[in-house]
């Protein structure tokens, strides 16, 4: 019974936060299949691969005792935090060159996603482990829910909008991006850690847990307000080419998109979604280097053709 209560309090709470952080993505929402893959790969893969490296840390540093409190402490204050952050953001690396993986809000959604897998898998571990009666399980279903989860989540998602940000940058200085994202997030997690170690700083570590959620959401509003500047801009550009009327530029980037009777239902959602990609399209080719114009030229002129057959099923 403790089984499956400690199974189903740790995989709810994370799927609803997965769920909320991929409807922020407003103008391009990533497939749920790719963004349940992050999810996994934190589950499972980061799981493994970071315990695995905190062994290794603690091995090769002589601090493997737990039976010294000091060693404990610098385990859970400085490997954990070290071996966690890089397995779970290594596979960010492996599929920061998908087409998938487009701006800073789509680092904050996959990055959340595999930090939410990896907090589930360790709820989990931490329910059955230490929830020796009723009252201290739910103490953990409600402290590492509301908290240490989220915090796996929210320094992952960091850590991915810092490749985000460097991925179509082609300024040298943006190679140092993922080191900055990478040691923010390992900062996040050792500080968390470090808090909530003693009963004098359980405080403190609640108040920066609340600081953190809300920096998340500004930077997620932030990169959304970006989106929507960038959408325009280069729409405008279209509608000056005489591609899409000037009026509907407006409206593709507002939430009257979704509204019926302004463009026929059946063409409607292919017509802002290609709009829209080809409004990112754009402003990745601006971004990116010269060998992969071509390319990028393809694509673009794929989503025009494709818009000018939907204005011209509109008619």
């Amino acid at each position: 019974m403790l089984i499956i209560a400690s199974l189903i309090a740790s995989i709810i709470p994370m799927m609803i936060y997965l769920i909320i952080i991929w409807r922020l993505d407003k103008y391009e929402r990533e497939p749920f299949l790719f963004v349940i893959l992050h999810f996994i790969w934190g589950a499972f893969g980061a799981i493994f691969f970071g315990i695995l490296g905190s062994l290794l840390l603690g091995s090769f540093t002589g601090f493997n005792d737990e039976s010294i409190e000091s060693h404990t402490l610098i385990q859970s204050v400085l490997f954990a935090p070290i071996s966690e952050e890089i397995a779970k953001g290594i596979f960010l690396f492996f599929i920061i060159n998908s087409r998938k993986f487009d701006n800073i809000t789509d680092g904050l959604v996959y990055g959340g996603a595999i930090g939410l897998g990896f907090g589930m898998t360790e709820n989990f571990t931490y329910f059955i482990s230490y929830g020796d009666t009723l009252s201290s399980w739910l103490y953990l279903v409600i402290i590492r829910s509301v908290f240490s989860a989220v915090m796996h989540g929210i320094s992952t998602g960091i850590f991915g909008a810092f490749l985000g940000y460097a991925k179509f940058n082609i300024k040298r200085i943006n190679i140092m991006f993922p080191f900055v994202g990478i040691i923010i997030a390992i900062f996040i997690h050792g500080a968390w850690n470090l808090s909530v170690s003693f009963n004098e700083t359980f405080l403190y570590g609640f108040i920066m847990m609340f600081f953190l959620i809300l920096s998340y959401f500004t930077l997620f509003r932030i990169s959304i307000t970006k989106e929507r500047s960038l959408i325009i801009e280069e729409l405008n550009e279209e509608a000056g080419n005489n591609l899409i009327p000037v009026e509907h530029v407006k409206i593709i980037s507002s939430s009257a998109r979704f509204k019926i009777g302004w463009i026929k239902e059946d063409i409607r959602k292919q017509y802002f979604r290609s709009a829209i990609k080809l409004a990112f399209l754009k402003r990745k080719k601006k971004n990116s280097k010269e060998h992969l114009n071509i390319m990028y030229d393809n694509y673009i002129e794929s989503f025009r053709d494709k818009i000018r057959t939907l204005l011209a099923q509109n008619e």
